[in-house]
């Protein structure tokens, strides 16, 4: 399941959480961990905005593992992510050129990474997939878990999938799966 919290400071060209910049409600821990529990998953995605923007992120991630959860954090890789707890799968996705905040990589989070972590980078186009490649060299990336995701309205995914194949990059190929199952509707 995902636990979506509000606010961002990155404003990503492709951006399909724009509802998520702001609003949302004011939930107490426990409350949040009830939520959860109601829907008996065993797999909980923290996920936003950009989660870390958020205060209380860290106490909900350590919360969560040790109420007995698998737990990711979906990060922009924009800010620090060495407090994030050991147990949580952290994916960190790394903004290419044209998401239109690359420079907002903070590069020093690649350290704080674990061999179950991944990093993902989201392509619009032939010169960010030649990006991606690069900084796949340039920080020695090739044997951690690489996730190439093609922007949905930017990229056909057949394309990318080529491009992968073509170069036999060791990475995997990562579609959203909910705007193919709910058409890309707002908030699925």
């Amino acid at each position: 399941m995902f636990v979506r919290l509000t606010g961002c400071p990155l404003r990503c060209g492709y951006c399909d959480t724009a509802y998520a910049f702001k609003g949302g409600q004011m939930m107490k821990l426990e409350d949040i961990l009830n939520d959860v529990a109601s829907y008996n998953a065993r797999y909980v995605t923290v996920t936003g905005g950009e989660p870390l923007a958020q205060p209380n992120c860290l106490p909900l991630l350590t919360a969560l593992c040790n109420a007995g959860y698998t737990v990711s954090l979906e990060t922009s890789g924009a800010l620090d992510v060495s407090q994030v707890d050991q147990r949580v799968v952290k994916v960190l996705d790394l903004k290419t050129p044209g998401s239109l905040e690359v420079a907002k990589n903070d590069y020093n989070n690649l350290q704080h990474l674990q061999a179950h972590d991944q990093i993902k980078f989201v392509i619009c186009d032939q010169n960010d997939y030649q990006w991606a490649k690069a900084k796949l060299d340039e920080y020695n990336l090739r044997d951690k878990h690489i996730l190439f995701s093609p922007s949905h309205e930017q990229l056909p995914s057949q394309q990318l999938a080529q491009w992968i194949l073509d170069d036999r990059l060791p990475v995997r190929m990562q579609i959203q799966l909910h705007k193919y199952l709910w058409d890309n509707e707002p908030g699925r």
